[in-house]
């Protein structure tokens, strides 16, 4: 770490300079004798990506920033906070805590947290960082979080984990096997020294594949922002019974959408043809597989089983997605559609359709965006159809 870059010039041009095009600034060079310029681009797009993902670093003086895949790798703090909301004890072990920001929301619901990275240039990056935040109940070691495990003779309420998706080769992987470190390995480990452990991993894992390489599961929470999936939690307790809570949450502008049952299967109760509502489940509800569930709990059959699709005559305020009022209801007839659909742009969906939303806008020759929401799908009867629909 490169203390010339607390330097209030240096300090002062990065607050200035943050927005503008970093590429232009690399080829002007460093204005600074003691800070390269390759220094000069991390900080600055540490400190833009900052602005929105890490607001309290923002807005936090003499903070440094770690290189872009570290910045692009670590949680949010609205997710952050999420998951510090979960649980709470007398200690917590971070075993991987890369940048730290879970690590720093942690410290707010346990008496001490202790931080693990491999890398030491970041283990001391974070340490500074902390003492920037007024933070003094976090231990920061610079080592494998898993031998720190191995030779402590501390008990933990919790235990945090959350493995590196990148492999000896730094390929992107997402099997918690073939994650750095090997969760499912290290079970026996986690639970020797903690009854209590979390563990995040890639939103591609499949849930049935996560449950099939963990043990002890008592939660799965999956996280979405703006309709994208980002993280999935897995609590694992000592006192796990054999029932999966799944619990969704989908952080939008207009408040957070939250589902929350048992993992298990549901039998669907029923069809229907188009109604005069239709809803599209949000991302974190899609990757839980809870369709039948939730077209239980609001009374709403399904155009199809494998579209996963709502409708109604009536409108559900509370359904967690996207909720449209059907305008009308089209046989899909590729030269009749095009005379037919009186726009030139409009928001289009495909859900179990053969073809892409990519030939569809180009064979209806149609911008994106508008008013119109055009869902193209299935129906029961195995037709295919465009349901015209605007927001709800």
């Amino acid at each position: 770490m490169n203390r010339a870059l607390l330097h209030k010039k240096v300090q002062d041009f990065i607050q200035e300079n943050y927005k503008e095009d970093i590429s232009k600034i690399v080829l002007k060079g460093s204005p600074f004798e003691d800070v390269s310029v390759q220094e000069l681009a991390v900080q600055l797009h540490g400190k833009k990506k900052a602005e929105k993902k890490l607001p309290t670093w923002f807005h936090s003086e003499g903070i440094i920033y770690p290189p872009k895949i570290n910045i692009e790798q670590t949680s949010s703090e609205k997710t952050a906070k999420y998951k510090a909301s979960l649980i709470e004890g007398d200690n917590l072990l971070d075993i991987t805590g890369g940048f730290g920001i879970d690590t720093y929301f942690f410290s707010e619901n346990f008496g001490k947290v202790v931080h693990c990275e491999l890398n030491p240039s970041l283990s001391k990056m974070v340490a500074h960082n902390y003492s920037q935040l007024n933070i003094n109940n976090i231990e920061t070691i610079s080592g494998d979080g898993i031998e720190f495990l191995k030779h402590t003779n501390d008990h933990f309420s919790w235990i945090y984990i959350d493995p590196s998706r990148r492999n000896n080769a730094r390929e992107r992987v997402f099997h918690l096997s073939d994650c750095m470190p090997n969760v499912p390995l290290h079970l026996d480990l986690l639970f020797s020294k903690s009854s209590g452990v979390m563990v995040k991993t890639s939103p591609l894992l499949d849930l049935q594949a996560g449950l099939s390489a963990l043990k002890k599961v008592a939660e799965i929470h999956i996280i979405a922002v703006d309709n994208d999936v980002k993280e999935l939690l897995w609590i694992l307790r000592e006192d796990a019974s054999e029932t999966v809570q799944i619990k969704t949450l989908n952080f939008t502008n207009k408040g957070n959408e939250i589902y929350n049952n048992i993992f298990k299967n549901f039998s669907e109760q029923s069809y229907s043809q188009p109604l005069s509502y239709l809803y599209e489940p949000n991302a974190a509800i899609m990757k839980s597989g809870l369709f039948g569930a939730l077209g239980q709990e609001f009374g709403l059959p399904k155009l199809h089983s494998n579209s996963h699709l709502f409708t109604s005559e009536e409108l559900k305020e509370n359904f967690p997605g996207r909720k449209f009022e059907v305008l009308e209801v089209l046989p899909f007839h590729r030269k009749k559609l095009k005379k037919h659909l009186k726009m030139d742009k409009a928001n289009i969906t495909t859900r179990n359709f053969p073809e892409s939303v990519e030939k569809l806008r180009q064979h209806l020759k149609l911008k994106e965006g508008g008013e119109h929401y055009l869902f193209f799908t299935t129906t029961i009867k195995e037709e295919k159809i465009c349901i015209v629909c605007a927001r709800a």
